[in-house]
């Protein structure tokens, strides 16, 4: 399954939640929680968009670069919007969308399996830092060093180059934090899920291009722990 199977997986998952009302709902909640933490950290790039390119570029005198510096300043508040939308996933995720994104794969599980296969047994709140703890290593550290990339690319004369290779790497690390859903639960040692995540690198890439395009990618970030979770399964069948 390569990078045609990632996109084809995220939106099937994205049909199959929003025929399934438990799915749908918890997914809503995802939503509306990053589209609230997006449209601030989305409104303070527009609002300060001029100031942030200044810092690269200062605006020229003459009329023919003054358009090549608005489109260029346009192209990098749009890269920024997009990135400051990861923001607002990782925010949430942190704050307790991460506990949502693991019901949402355990009902899909069961939706497709017939009955939930056993996991991490514990309580709640054991639970809940099990979950906390999976996500440092799995998504926020390698995303959050595809932000620092993308900042020193601004500074570096290939800067368009570097971002969107960074854009690719959270791309994938997204992906990934949602089709490790299943191993992390079943307490599968980190270094084999990190070996799934290198021997299916396309599949992800495919799976997290969608998660990359500012707005749409809202509403993909937020059931994308249905198409994972198929996906997943699937391959295991396989």
């Amino acid at each position: 399954m390569g990078l045609i199977a990632g996109i084809q997986y995220n939106i099937k998952g994205v049909a199959l939640a929003f025929r399934t009302p438990s799915l749908l709902m918890l997914g809503l909640i995802r939503f509306v929680v990053v589209v609230l933490l997006s449209l601030v950290l989305s409104g303070m790039v527009l609002y300060w968009h001029n100031d942030i390119f200044s810092m690269i570029w200062q605006m020229p005198e003459s009329r023919w670069l003054i358009w090549l510096w608005q489109s260029v300043s346009w192209i990098l508040t749009f890269l920024l919007m997009a990135f400051s939308m990861l923001a607002a996933y990782l925010i949430s995720q942190v704050l307790f969308c991460v506990f949502i994104m693991d019901y949402m794969s355990r009902i899909t599980e069961s939706m497709v399996l017939g009955h939930e296969l056993p996991g991490a047994h514990t309580s709640i709140f054991g639970l809940f830092w099990y979950l906390i703890r999976q996500e440092i290593p799995r998504a926020v550290v390698p995303i959050l060093i595809s932000v620092v990339l993308m900042i020193i690319g601004l500074f570096t004369p290939v800067s368009l180059i570097i971002i969107a290779m960074s854009s690719v790497v959270a791309g994938i690390f997204l992906a990934w934090d949602n089709t490790d859903l299943v191993p992390a639960r079943r307490m599968v040692p980190f270094k084999e899920r990190f070996k799934f995540l290198k021997k299916n690198l396309f599949f992800h890439i495919g799976f997290g291009l969608l998660f990359l395009v500012p707005w749409v990618n809202i509403i993909f970030l937020s059931f994308a722990p249905v198409g994972a979770t198929l996906y997943y399964i699937d391959k295991e069948k396989n």
